[in-house]
């Protein structure tokens, strides 16, 4: 059997160790000592908790933390600080260092099949029920947990982890870093069809592949699928939610937010910095520019210029989407206002014939 190894890690710094590392300021007591992170109210000794501005003061000033990262505006908390502009993203970088790493037996599970062809690098650590293709590589200290498929010439890159039931299908290429949750399958045919005078549909072969480059993180449950020419690709530092499905040869650009349940269709691409909502729809074939944020549940059928807000059904920009909000929160009002004009207009346009000779 492949056991689970029972894990020793206890990481520990002081605040001036984690204050060097990432440029924070220490206010209090430097020495110190981090075991762990937690909410502000689980908090207890040896964990550090964050406070994103004034009106948690109360909250912190009960907390049981060892220490607190703050802003500079709360630098007068009675505890030992790490004194930062975005406490948020400081809290985020320090909790890396007390994940612990997967738990997975070195080398290879005896019931995993792995081809005699597949390339596999140092410190790979490949689970039970596993498949690994014939000409696929896989680099080094990746970690495979079981029932994870891998079909034939995939490349994978350094230091991935694929979390059980994880799909990628023949000829898919995965950079370094690389996190894909449970479910999720990269490379599923696209969804291209022609149809004939009699209503039939015929299946377009997809030729194609999905590439996804460096430090990006796939949620649960979610299909990628190829290209039917050249690549659907997911550039680096794009971080997607579950249950999002990705259709042929769209293009997300690097930094990339996709929540819950967006869905895209084919030869879609975004720029840089995009953010999609939860359940955010876009039509196919459109040019989504950098930076632009799209609200929960919009319905997107048009390309949209860089760095615009929009949200609604169809999108439009935010401002003008509230505005409509509001307009429409009054219609009940309208209709009165409507109505008792037509009857003050009726009665006038009675008054009116009466006085004609």
């Amino acid at each position: 059997m492949c056991a689970i190894e029972l894990s020793s890690y206890q990481p520990s710094y002081s605040l001036r160790e984690l204050a060097d590392r990432f440029g924070a300021t220490v206010a209090g007591d430097s020495e110190t000592r981090i075991e762990g992170v937690q909410s502000l109210r689980e908090a207890g000794a040896g964990q550090l908790s964050f406070v994103a501005g004034s009106r948690h003061r109360e909250e912190a000033l009960a907390s049981g933390a060892s220490a607190l990262i703050v802003p500079p505006s709360l630098d007068d908390l009675p505890f030992p600080l790490l004194v930062h502009a975005n406490p948020y993203l400081l809290f985020a970088r320090i909790s890396q260092l007390f994940q612990e790493p997967p738990r997975l037996n070195e080398g290879i599970h005896p019931t995993a099949h792995v081809s005699d062809e597949a390339e596999i690098g140092p410190d790979v650590r490949i689970g039970p029920l596993a498949h690994v293709g014939p000409g696929s590589r896989i680099g080094d200290g990746t970690i495979v947990f079981g029932t994870a498929y891998i079909g034939a010439q995939v490349r994978i890159g350094s230091d991935c982890v694929l979390h059980p039931g994880v799909t990628i299908l023949d000829r898919c290429v995965i950079g370094d870093r690389v996190i894909i949750h449970g479910g999720t399958v990269i490379g599923s045919d696209g969804f291209g069809y022609a149809q004939d005078e009699q209503g039939r549909h015929f299946k377009i072969p997809q030729r194609g592949i999905v590439q996804i480059d460096d430090d990006v993180e796939i949620g649960a449950n979610c299909s990628i699928d190829r290209a039917m020419f050249d690549r659907t690709w997911i550039r680096k530092g794009t971080k997607i939610d579950n249950l999002v499905q990705i259709a042929h040869n769209v293009v997300i650009g690097e930094h990339c937010i996709l929540v819950g349940q967006v869905g895209i269709s084919g030869s879609t691409r975004l720029g840089r910095n995009v953010m999609l909502g939860g359940q955010v729809g876009l039509s196919d074939h459109l040019e989504i520019g950098d930076g632009v944020r799209i609200g929960a549940k919009s319905g997107v059928g048009r390309s949209i210029k860089a760095g615009q807000e929009v949200i609604g059904i169809p999108a439009m920009p935010k401002k003008e989407f509230f505005k409509s909000m509001v307009n429409i929160q009054r219609l009940s009002r309208y209709r009165e206002e409507i109505k008792e004009l037509q009857e003050r207009v009726k009665k006038l346009e009675t008054r009116l014939n009466r006085e004609e000779p």
